[in-house]
């Protein structure tokens, strides 16, 4: 029985141990879905497109952008549309890694 009793008290003990080296979970995810802190390209970047539309045109308004119409994803994962901004219309576009372009 006291045999049995030290190995309970052991058995608690590094389990104690093991769980206390765990790293903490995080918050959460690191790899947000658009990149709103920098411009990565002046053009669109192709690559596989995870956004829904709604989400490219939440892009493409946050740029400062308006009355976003016609949006497509093309063959190369590039959402691209119409809209406005200073009064003017011109085609956009949001690549997978969240920049915004306007045609030239």
């Amino acid at each position: 029985m006291k045999h049995l009793s030290s190995i309970c008290v052991a058995a608690l003990l590094i389990t104690g141990v093991v769980h206390a080296q765990s790293p903490a979970a995080k918050d959460r995810p690191g790899n947000n879905a658009v990149n709103t802190e920098q411009k990565n390209s002046n053009a669109p970047v192709a690559g596989r497109n995870s956004f829904t539309e709604g989400q490219a045109k939440s892009a493409i308004e946050k740029a400062g952008y308006s009355n976003v119409s016609e949006l497509r994803k093309d063959n190369n994962g590039v959402w691209r549309g119409k809209a406005s901004k200073s009064g003017s219309t011109s085609a956009i576009s949001v690549d997978f890694q969240g920049n915004v372009n306007a045609a030239k």
